[in-house]
């Protein structure tokens, strides 16, 4: 049963959010990092916390944050002594302090949250595409265009009258948290960033990206330590048969080869075999005719269609940060800024996802997200809200009656 009215609390939802940061992280990181030495009244939790705000209420311009947190600059001010700051000090702040802080930030708050509760590894196997029957760690690799104003980011501009960023990332499936992240300009190539990205995988686990990742050089890297890949071949590539894993082609898998490259630059980045499966595929409602390549000559050739099929929850999850927090309009226009930003907006879909983890929440991250921002200086007990959320009860109750199919006059 719900409780009638949520539970009191002695600091305000936005503090309780704050409190899964562990204190000494952040000064520990602005000594490494030498922020501490480019901050004085405005200290470097101050800043994280101001960012987090700013996310969190949809702020549009430096103004917006600075005085909404000047209105609370009480409540502010609990949270472990942060300082409401001037709209020059914060402007200052995001574009000469190091933004590799708050990169180490969201990564410390990660592995600290794993620590506090291994469970939550595993608790995004619900909100994504994942084959409920491979156990191994599945990541998937994928990146998305954040919009900039090109007239004044002369540092993102990648044609002649648009400018944009790159975000970089690589999804862990189970926990549907990022793994590795890179911010850069949106005028790179993706194929440049693959190595980077897959640098911290481990033999056995499993990638999966998109054909624009595709170079042989890191895909036989991969392959020689042992990580398992999945992709999809690029409509100029040309293989050579060496051996034809199914005679006929069935209602969905049309070709099952193990091939090489037929280009000589291609085969002296990639010395081996691997396999090519072209099959039929729903998109959209229609069957669409894909070709996929892979380095894993057991699995069967469903099994690599439904493992790319599972690389679409990365745009469910960009989907979730570009949509519901604050990465389209900027508080600054230096690529220092949009970093700290960036990072700002993944650390506070951290803190949500793993307050959602703790109080069980069965509903969509968008309506966590509008929930929290309504009563984000209110001193209730943030659990208590969520359990308060909706109108339907835990108990189930019967809709029709037995009596009703039965009509008068009739015997059964």
């Amino acid at each position: 049963m719900k409780h009638p009215k949520p539970t009191k609390h002695s600091i305000s939802v936005l503090h309780q959010l704050c409190n899964f940061i562990p204190p000494y992280l952040v000064g520990n990181l602005a000594r490494r990092f030498g922020v501490d030495r480019r901050s004085r009244r405005f200290t470097p939790w101050s800043h994280v916390v101001s960012l987090l705000f700013a996310q969190l209420t949809h702020s549009i311009s430096l103004n917006d944050v600075c005085d909404a947190i000047r209105h609370h600059a009480a409540k502010f001010g609990m949270i472990r002594g942060a300082a409401a700051p001037s709209r020059n000090t914060l402007s200052h702040a995001n574009k000469h302090r190091n933004a590799d802080m708050m990169e180490q930030l969201f990564w410390d708050v990660v592995a600290h949250l794993h620590g506090i509760a291994p469970a939550f590894r595993g608790a995004g196997r619900g909100l994504g595409l994942l084959p409920r029957r491979f156990k191994r760690a599945i990541h998937a690799v994928d990146s998305t265009t954040i919009s900039l104003v090109a007239n004044c980011m002369d540092w993102a501009k990648h044609r002649r009258r648009k400018a944009a960023a790159k975000l970089h990332l690589r999804l862990n499936l189970q926990s549907f948290l990022p793994a590795f992240a890179v911010v850069k300009e949106a005028s790179e190539h993706d194929s440049v960033h693959t190595l980077a990205l897959c640098q911290g995988l481990r033999e056995g686990e499993i990638v999966v990206f998109d054909k624009a990742y595709v170079d042989f050089a890191n895909l036989h890297h991969l392959t020689q330590r042992g990580v398992f890949w999945v992709t999809r071949a690029k409509d100029n590539m040309r293989f050579r048969v060496c051996r034809k894993r199914i005679r006929k082609p069935g209602e969905d898998i049309i070709r099952d080869d193990e091939v090489v490259p037929l280009s000589p630059e291609s085969r002296a980045r990639y010395r081996g075999r691997f396999r090519r499966i072209e099959a039929w595929v729903e998109v959209d409602g229609k069957p669409t005719l894909m070709t996929f390549i892979t380095n894993n000559m057991e699995w069967a050739p469903s099994s690599i269609c439904e493992l790319y099929r599972c690389r679409w929850s990365i745009e469910v999850f960009f989907k979730q940060i570009k949509q519901t927090l604050q990465l389209c309009d900027f508080l600054g226009h230096s690529k220092n800024a949009i970093r700290w930003q960036v990072w700002a907006a993944l650390l506070l879909y951290l803190l949500l996802r793993f307050q959602a983890f703790l109080s069980q929440w069965p509903h969509s991250f968008s309506r966590l997200f509008t929930l929290i921002r309504g009563v984000i200086w209110d001193r209730f007990h943030l659990p208590n809200i969520l359990d308060f959320y909706g109108t339907a009860g835990n108990r189930w109750r019967m809709c029709a009656h037995p009596q009703t199919l039965y009509l008068p006059g009739f015997s059964p």
